[in-house]
Formats: C-alpha cells, sequence, structure tokens
C-alpha cells in the first residue's frame, strides 16, 4: 500500500493551478495521497506545491498511473466539487472561445469561500402558480432547446410557471438578471416558492455567497441571481433562464468578455436542458437559431407614440410642443412623468450642421465619435461627404441641459435629475431598474440611440425605448413619446408597432451583408503599455491568417485592432501564446469577443 509520499502505482490527478495564464491550461501531474483517495475528483479545489509554495488549483482529471516522481496533492479546499465532467467541458468551450485562461473560468464555478458540503436542509413544497401562463409551455424536457418568451414587465409572470413546472418534473431552474437590484426584486416576487429560491443579491457577504452557492450545488431549486452564477452547479438543473439577454450587463467588459446567453446556451446543449431567453426585445443572436416563440396575443409593450420633429423650426430645442403639452396636462392632472437621456458625456453620434447628413468614417462606415479620428480603423475624419461642411454638432440630450431646459416649460423645482421626488424626473439608463411606474415617459432624442456609433446601435435602440415602454402604468393615456427625425426608421416603426420582430428579421439580413455577428465573427484586440513594441501588429495579422484586421487605432482605452471573419476559431487558438507573450514582456491585453462597442 503506497504512503502519502507516493509510490508506484496509485491515483493520479491533474491539477489546473488558479494562475492567470496559458501556461498552466493543461495542469500538473500530481499523486492523490491515500487519505484523499476517496474524496479528490473532478472540480475538487486543493492545494498543490509548486515552485516552492502552496497555491490552489482545479482537479480536471483522476487516473491510475505511475506515482512514483510526482508530489502528493498538500489538502482538499472545501467538502464539494465545484463542477462535474459535463461542466468541466463548458468552460473549456468559455475559455477557447473568449481566448482566456482556463483557470479563470474555472474559478467562475466556485464560491468566494471554500464550498461547503451537503447540508441538512430540504425543499419546501412546490407551489401552485397557475400553469396557464406561456411560460409553463417552456416547462417540458428540453434536450438542448432555445425558448424565446416575448413579455414585457415584471418577468415574475413567465418565470414563476416556468419553475413551477419545472420542479413538478424534478428540475431546478437557474435564472440570471442582469442586475443585483433586479435580482433582489424577482426573488420578492416569486415568494410563494419560499425555500426554494436561492437568491445572490447585491448587498451579501462572501459568507452568505457562499451559503447560496452550496444550497444551489447541492439542494437546487430555483435560483435567481447576476450573471456571477451562471457558472454555479446546481442540482438537477433542468432549466436556464436569461432575463432581457441582449441587455449590456450580460457581457463583462473586462477580459474574459464572456456573455451570459453563450454560456447558458452551451451548457444547455451540454447538460440537455432548455434555454429559455425572456423580455420584450430578444437578441440577434438567439433569434438567429430559430428558438421556439412564445408570444402575447397583443402588443409586448404599452403605447407609443412617435412625434415627427423633422418639421421642427431650427431652435425649437429638445422638447417638441406636443412633448411640452403633454408634460403639461400629466402634472396639472397629479401624474407624474420620467424623461430620458441616452448619455452624460459626449453624444453616441453626429451630423453636418449644414445639412444634417450623419457623419461616418469614410473608411470602415461606422459613425465615429467626436474627434479628428475615426476610433474603430484609425482614419482621419474629413468634412461633410454631401456638402463639404466641417462643424458637425452632438446628437442626444445630456441630463443637465435636459433638466434645465424642462424646468423652463413646467417652473423650478418641478423637474431633477433622478432619483427625485418631484412631478418629473430626468435619467439615463443605469436609472430604469429602480424606477417607479409612470404616467408618461418621454424618449427624447431616439435619433441619437438609433444612430450611435455601433452596428449594434439600432438593436440597443429598440431596447431601450421596450424599457422605457415597460416602466408605464397600466391605463388610458399612459404612453411612451419618442422624438424623432426619422419616424420611418426600422426601428422607430418597430417602437410604435410593439413588436420586435419585423426589426429582428431586416436587421439580420443587415448584419448577414456585413458579415456582423451573428453572420459572422468580430474580435477587438485592445493593447497598453508604455512602449508598444512593432512586431505586436505582425504578431496579430499573423495569427489573423485570412481574417480581415482593421487598426491599429489609438484611442483612451490603448491601441486597438479589429479582426473579422465568418469564423474566428483559428485567430483564437493562435492568439493564445502570443497573448501570454506580449503580457510576460509587461504588455495589457484586453480580448473583447463579439464585442458591443466598437
Amino acid at each position: 500500500m503506497p504512503d502519502d509520499s507516493g509510490g508506484d502505482r496509485g491515483r493520479i490527478a491533474r491539477v489546473v493551478p488558479s494562475i492567470p495564464s496559458f501556461s498552466v491550461d493543461t495542469g500538473f501531474r500530481y499523486a492523490i495521497p491515500e487519505r484523499l483517495v476517496d474524496v479528490v475528483s473532478i472540480g475538487s479545489m486543493v492545494r498543490v506545491p509548486l515552485a516552492g509554495r502552496r497555491i490552489g488549483g482545479f482537479v480536471v482529471a483522476v487516473e491510475d498511473g505511475d506515482r512514483a516522481a510526482l508530489k502528493p496533492i498538500a489538502a482538499m479546499s472545501g467538502k464539494a466539487p465545484v463542477f462535474d465532467n459535463v461542466m468541466l467541458e463548458v468552460l473549456r468551450w468559455a475559455a477557447n472561445h473568449y481566448v482566456a485562461p482556463l483557470s479563470v473560468m474555472l474559478g467562475r464555478a466556485a464560491p468566494p469561500n471554500v464550498p461547503p458540503g451537503p447540508g441538512t436542509d430540504h425543499l419546501d413544497p412546490i407551489p401552485d402558480v397557475g400553469h396557464h401562463s406561456p411560460g409553463a409551455v417552456a416547462g417540458g424536457p428540453g434536450g438542448g432547446r432555445t425558448v424565446v418568451v416575448l413579455e414585457g414587465g415584471d418577468p415574475s409572470r413567465w418565470v414563476a410557471p416556468l419553475a413551477a413546472s419545472a420542479a413538478h418534473r424534478g428540475k431546478s431552474t437557474l435564472v440570471v438578471v442582469p442586475t443585483a437590484q433586479e435580482a433582489e426584486q424577482l426573488a420578492t416576487s416569486l415568494e410563494v416558492f419560499g425555500d426554494r429560491v436561492v437568491l445572490v443579491g447585491g448587498e451579501m457577504d462572501d459568507g452568505e455567497v457562499t451559503a447560496a452557492w452550496g444550497r444551489s450545488a447541492h439542494l437546487g431549486g430555483v435560483v435567481v441571481g447576476t450573471p456571477r452564477v451562471a457558472a454555479w452547479p446546481v442540482a438537477e438543473l433542468g432549466v436556464l433562464v436569461v432575463v432581457e439577454d441582449s441587455r449590456r450587463a450580460m457581457k463583462d467588459r473586462q477580459t474574459p468578455t464572456v456573455h451570459v446567453r453563450e454560456l447558458l446556451r452551451t451548457r444547455a446543449l451540454a447538460t440537455h436542458a432548455t434555454l429559455v431567453c425572456g423580455g420584450p426585445t430578444p437578441s440577434l443572436e438567439v433569434m438567429s437559431r430559430a428558438p421556439r416563440v412564445i408570444e402575447p396575443a397583443g402588443r409586448i409593450w404599452p403605447l407609443v407614440e412617435v412625434v415627427d420633429r423633422r418639421d421642427d423650426p431650427p431652435g425649437s430645442g429638445l422638447l417638441s410642443e406636443r412633448v411640452k403639452h403633454a408634460l403639461r396636462a400629466t402634472t396639472g392632472a397629479g401624474g407624474t412623468a420620467f424623461l430620458f437621456a441616452h448619455r452624460r458625456g459626449y453624444s453616441a453620434a453626429s451630423r453636418c450642421v449644414a445639412c444634417r447628413e450623419l457623419r461616418r468614417c469614410a473608411g470602415c462606415g461606422s459613425r465615429p465619435d467626436p474627434g479628428e479620428t475615426c476610433r474603430r480603423c484609425g482614419a482621419a475624419l474629413g468634412p461633410c461627404p454631401r456638402c463639404r461642411g466641417g462643424r458637425f454638432e452632438p446628437l442626444g440630450a445630456g441630463v443637465g441641459r435636459l433638466v434645465e431646459e424642462t424646468g423652463r416649460v413646467l417652473g423650478r423645482g418641478r423637474v431633477v435629475e433622478h432619483p427625485g421626488r418631484t412631478p418629473v424626473t430626468v435619467g439615463t439608463e443605469r436609472d430604469l431598474a429602480g424606477l417607479d411606474l409612470r404616467d408618461l415617459v418621454v424618449l427624447v432624442d431616439a435619433d441619437g440611440l438609433v444612430y450611435g456609433v455601433d452596428y449594434r446601435a439600432g438593436e440597443e435602440a429598440l431596447r431601450v425605448g421596450a424599457r422605457l415602454a415597460s416602466r408605464l402604468r397600466a391605463g388610458t393615456g399612459r404612453r411612451l413619446m419618442v422624438q424623432t427625425h426619422d419616424p420611418g426608421h426600422p426601428v422607430i416603426v418597430a417602437l410604435r408597432r410593439g413588436d420586435p420582430r419585423p426589426f429582428i428579421e431586416h436587421e439580420l439580413g443587415v448584419r448577414a451583408a456585413l458579415g456582423y455577428p451573428p453572420a459572422g465573427e468580430l474580435i477587438v484586440v485592445e493593447v497598453r503599455g508604455a512602449a508598444i513594441p512593432a512586431e505586436v501588429h505582425s504578431d496579430l495579422a499573423a495569427a489573423a491568417g485570412r481574417a480581415m484586421v482593421l487598426g491599429p487605432a489609438e484611442g483612451g482605452a490603448g491601441t486597438r485592432w479589429l479582426v473579422q471573419a465568418p469564423d474566428l476559431t483559428r485567430f483564437r487558438a493562435a492568439m493564445r501564446p502570443v497573448l501570454q507573450r506580449w503580457r510576460d514582456a509587461g504588455l495589457t491585453v484586453r480580448v473583447d469577443v463579439d464585442p458591443i462597442d466598437l
């Protein structure tokens, strides 16, 4: 019988150290001491000797082998594995897709403290929440299928029956929402499930989060949280839910730039679960996969009134006469209103003062930020191509200016920046999660969203408009007013109709023609450092092969390149050693896969 120091034959573990480096992706082999043979498994967190010190790591394989020359595992960290073999493959996919070290992705399955073992808790009885809701239809056996629930307003209306249906089949539901505030709101709406709800909110310390991880891993139920829970183990997982998958918060901004939708889609395929994407405006990515769509009988969001500003005289200001009248009528009747300003800083786009032509980059066709060069491709920006004018004005209205102008209409003290207790408040998208229902909502300048700098601008504008409409109280006369100079734009038409699908079909055709996601792939590489070596560009070009490379472009985030092709799988693989070499040389590198912002 071999002892703890090794021996000839015995159990061996391959361990990936918790080091954010591509160089340790394959892991290292260690002997499993006899005292740990029955507890070490795939997904176990352990401590191992490496380079003269003990560090944490994740077990990714266990097998029989010759242990004679191997160092033993020093200790276990916790009493439960943080992933199984199936989830390991999902995390490997994510590491490859987002060009991230494997250890970084494995860490996403773990709690902040050591993993707890099974407790003595139990699940409450399954509540009767009524299975007539459209959401309940998606609760049958999944087989990796995708279901889209087109619903505006409170997501608990479709999440509750969906989770109940899964529970009746002995399955758990994992629900991912964009923000902690929305997670808490949804969990409150699901109080009928009692202790079945596992909430991962915003005011929890590491001990509370670890306890929630333990309930999720060992009991399951209805797990509700932000994107941090997307890779958590969930007992008897049957349904994965993404609420508003097109929201920006569903994609990490820093490397690895993981998108919850794509991670859960891969997880659903691997576990034969059902992926449900719900909300008023599903992303083009999910709709391009021909999902099953469940929809209400009427409009998906409340009434939208389009205000055409094409004939307004110069100097009309931010608010049309129709909007001013609506604000006076609403507040005069004791109602409340919210005015949406889509920015606090620079506008999303600009146009020629003389002819109102939208400013575009002649090199790549993007809508550039204010400045003299394009931040996407680095090309110089010249005068207006239509009239050769050199003066450009920003689209959109900032919060401060909008508060000031609306105050002149309604009177000082009756309009403030959100949050406030005045009849009218002004805010941006970050204010919408906690915004109480209003009698009137105004999208002050839809054009500033529709004609934003990025290829996703139209999709983003429709999503924001639908969110704004969802903040209306029910009843006659309540509406979203959308001011625009382009009432025939597909985004504005979709908002007015209360249905995103005509726009989605149109936009999918546009993306296909351009080779943009979901028809193709884009990856942005940003490099920062005191001195960026000249070979960085040649390294990138060599890894890209036949893919198109735009750049370098200088910006506040450093030097940027955009890589585009129908499939960038080979580029991802080629970039892994290149990124490690750059980082070892002291460069800071960010890789943004399928970027939202270009």
